[in-house]
């Protein structure tokens, strides 16, 4: 996912009963629920594979509209999980998707393939805080299940540096965690915000930041029995090795797990292999994007936030070669590590969204020898 949406769409309206904001105006939200037989929470059922593999579907460039658009597409191709932001189910302030954002022209590619702006935009199917019942049925019908719903809701602190804003950082994910666990998922990951600084996030914000996040793992476990994981990415507060070591240094493992994103990991500069030895069982969820074959073991050209991620893509589909997949399925394997593979694509401006997805699936199942 493009990190400004990401960083923008990971906060919340907790709503009613929850005790957010309420949506500023009225708005459809959704097919009417059925009439089905009822279905209750859904429990988190064991494992029975190492891992199980998701996919997040909100790939800019065709899947950025209704959340159900790369959700049906991406069963297509046979994915099962799915992992998606929680501001994804929030409700807008007209009622309908949020418009493309960046229309910069777009160039053709080698294939001849560009993408092209959509002219209208979608009415926003609202279920958070309080639809889940509906959101399950939905799922049902496409014949797949969330592995991951994560942040915050559209429009709460994601303020994790700041004392006078540390309640509303802990509601705000710990609403979205509980509504996510009516799923069965498991875990909940963040960020920490945006960057305040290019050169680094200052001491005192880590030390701040590492307290929160403490405080959220600890609620998340002792009250829904969930792990939790920060999620080092580009633009946010914890990026680069330095901070990301802070917060694991200076945090209980007990409640604060890591997300290692291979994507953004790479493009920190760091390399994601070592890092998942480093950092063993304290990961709650691998995270797995591909860069370009240059950028392998750690890229010494960091992205700045207004580079162009559609006409100057980061991130590919698996096996385009900048990250060591196999090095680092040999390391899960061996040290028994169980959990979430989810794959995330944040653009495809070269070709559609579900192709970009097929290629994915395509070496996940006959490089890695996973089923999805």
């Amino acid at each position: 996912m493009d990190r400004r949406l990401f960083l923008q769409g990971s906060a919340g309206v907790a709503g009613g009963l929850l005790g957010g904001v309420a949506p500023a105006l009225a708005q459809p939200t959704g097919p009417v629920y059925s009439g089905a037989p009822k279905m209750e929470v859904q429990p988190p059922l064991r494992q029975q594979q190492q891992f199980r593999v998701g996919y997040t579907t909100n790939t800019r460039g065709g899947w950025e509209g209704s959340a159900f658009t790369g959700i049906s597409e991406g069963r297509d191709i046979g994915f099962r999980y799915f992992e998606i932001f929680g501001s994804s189910f929030c409700a807008t302030k007209d009622g309908l998707e949020p418009p493309p954002r960046d229309r910069q022209p777009m160039k053709a590619w080698e294939n001849g393939y560009s993408w092209k702006y959509p002219t209208t935009r979608e009415k926003r199917e609202v279920y958070y805080p309080d639809r889940w019942e509906a959101l399950q049925h939905r799922m049902y019908e496409i014949g797949a299940q969330f592995t991951a719903i994560t942040g915050g809701a559209a429009g709460g602190s994601v303020a994790f540096h700041d004392p006078a804003q540390r309640k509303d950082v802990v509601d705000n994910h710990f609403n979205m965690a509980r509504f996510s666990r009516r799923f069965g998922c498991d875990h909940q990951k963040t960020n920490a915000g945006p960057r305040k600084q290019p050169d680094g996030t200052p001491l005192a914000d880590l030390k701040e930041i590492a307290i929160t996040l403490e405080q959220l793992g600890k609620r998340l476990k002792e009250e829904l029995g969930m792990k939790f994981g920060i999620h080092a990415h580009l633009g946010s507060q914890v990026q680069n090795e330095a901070e990301t070591m802070y917060i694991m240094e200076h945090t209980n493992p007990d409640y604060v797990g890591f997300v290692l994103d291979t994507g953004h990991i790479t493009m920190a500069g760091m390399d994601p292999v070592a890092l998942a030895k480093k950092l063993g069982n304290r990961i709650c969820e691998d995270h797995f994007k591909d860069t370009k074959k240059e950028d392998r073991g750690g890229t010494k050209n960091v992205p700045k936030p207004d580079r162009d991620m559609m006409n100057d893509p980061y991130f590919y589909p698996l096996g385009e070669g900048g990250v060591d997949f196999p090095a680092i399925m040999a390391f899960l394997k061996a040290s028994g590590w169980r959990g979430q593979l989810n794959v995330e694509l944040d653009t495809s401006p070269w070709r559609p969204p579900k192709d970009s997805a097929r290629i994915t699936a395509n070496y996940i199942r006959n490089v890695l020898k996973l089923e999805l």
